[in-house]
Formats: structure tokens, C-alpha cells, sequence
């Protein structure tokens, strides 16, 4: 090819760079409050906001500039969007914690469930995903992170920037996951878990409650979670026993 022609881009990230031009041609993005959609006096919307039909926006909801809302998206109360966060269709941000308080009789009293959520900047959430809000603090979702369809993160979760979270993936309450992290499909993780920075679990991985995983780059596949190295080792002793 002739690397002269204005066509032409020479780039060591195809996939980046194709991703970036095609920023540039996307249609523009209509920013209006559809009239079905049901908006609290008390939320203030920032410049630029789409939100889609049906969706409801509670009491106290904070959504910053450029935000992209999908339709039948439920936004509860006080919860905050940083700036150019994309909510797809069916998402609920901000739903009360799975917590109970147990008698000694075997009864269930349902935990305050009266903190907060809140999401940063570019934060992306697909469609059907569930994010709790605090027990008595707050739930995180660090700037740039990326969650799948079909997630759910519980109650007290602090999850970092640029994570990415495939999807059917459940995350327990008080559980931290670190910034850069990559969790693949169908990954389980208890409460009160640990994921450290960068650190990768495969499809399908299991994390213990109160376990801690470490290793920029390092996968971790299986359940309970382990090196995949490791993994690997067992799996073929298994079949050779």
C-alpha cells in the first residue's frame, strides 16, 4: 500500500485507533428529557443529559454534564453521576443492599440500607445491571470503569478506575476491587474479597469471601480462584487420577 495516501494511518493499535475515528462519525446524540420519563423536582441534571423513555430518576439524584441514559433505567435515590456516563436500558443504580440482621429465633430483619452511590466520570453500565447503594457509607465506581450487562455489585463495593466487568458477574457487598482489574464472565466474588490492582480472573473464576488476590497481569482461573498456572497443574492431575 502506498503509506503516502491520506486514507492511510500507520498506528501500533488498529483497534484503538479505529475505535477513535469512529468517535467522529457516530450521529450526534439527541440531549432531551423524553416526556415519559419520570424526573424528581429534587434531582439536578447537568448539561447535555439524554434520558431515555420511562426511566425514573428519584429524589436528590445528581447527574452530571453529557450523561446518556437508556430507556426504563432507574436511578434511586441519592445517587451520583459523574460526567459522560453512559446507564443502558433496564440498569438500576442505587437499590438497597442484600443485608439482614438474623433473631435467634431464625427471623430476618432487613440492615439500614441508607447510604449512597455514586459513579465518576465515563463510568459505563449495561443493559440490566443492578449497582447497590451503601449500607450506612458508600458504594464506588471508579472513573472509566466498564461493566457488561447483566452485573450486579452490592452494597459497600469500591470498585476502581478503568476496571472492566464482563458480564453475569456478581460482586458481594464490602467487596474492593482495585483499579485496572479485568474480571471475564460469570466471575463470583464474596464478600469483604480483595482484587488488587490489575490483577485478571478468568471466566467463571470464584473468590472467596475475605480473600485477597494480587499480581498486576496475573490470571487467576477456577473456583476458589488461583494462579492459572497453577490451575492448570491441578486440572491435569485431576485427569490423570
Amino acid at each position: 500500500a502506498d503509506i503516502s495516501d491520506p486514507r492511510i494511518v500507520l498506528t501500533k493499535d488498529p483497534r484503538l485507533a479505529f475505535s477513535l475515528a469512529a468517535q467522529h462519525f457516530l450521529a450526534p446524540q439527541t440531549t432531551e428529557i423524553h416526556p415519559s420519563a419520570v424526573v424528581d423536582e429534587t434531582a439536578v441534571i447537568g448539561k447535555g443529559v439524554s434520558i431515555g423513555p420511562y426511566t425514573v430518576i428519584e429524589a436528590r439524584v445528581s447527574i452530571g454534564d453529557g450523561c446518556v441514559i437508556g430507556p426504563r433505567v432507574t436511578i434511586l435515590a441519592d445517587t451520583i453521576l459523574g460526567e459522560r456516563c453512559v446507564i443502558q436500558t433496564g440498569a438500576v443504580l442505587g437499590s438497597f443492599g442484600f443485608g439482614y440482621a438474623r433473631s435467634s429465633s431464625g427471623a430476618y430483619t432487613l440492615f439500614p440500607q441508607q447510604g449512597t452511590l455514586t459513579l465518576e466520570d465515563d463510568v459505563e453500565v449495561g443493559a440490566n445491571s443492578t449497582i447497590d447503594r451503601g449500607a450506612l457509607e458508600e458504594t464506588r465506581i471508579g472513573q472509566g470503569t466498564k461493566i457488561d450487562n447483566l452485573v450486579h455489585i452490592g452494597h459497600n463495593c469500591r470498585i476502581g478506575k478503568h476496571v472492566v466487568i464482563a458480564a453475569q458477574t456478581g460482586i458481594s457487598g464490602s467487596s474492593v476491587v482495585e483499579d485496572g482489574a479485568i474480571l471475564g464472565g460469570q466471575v463470583g466474588i464474596g464478600e469483604k474479597a480483595f482484587i488488587g490492582p490489575g490483577v485478571i480472573l478468568g471466566g467463571g473464576a470464584g473468590v472467596l469471601s475475605n480473600k485477597k488476590l494480587f499480581g498486576a497481569n496475573q490470571v487467576f482461573w477456577g473456583r476458589p480462584a488461583q494462579p492459572l498456572k497453577q490451575y492448570l497443574r491441578d486440572l491435569a492431575k485431576l485427569r490423570k487420577d
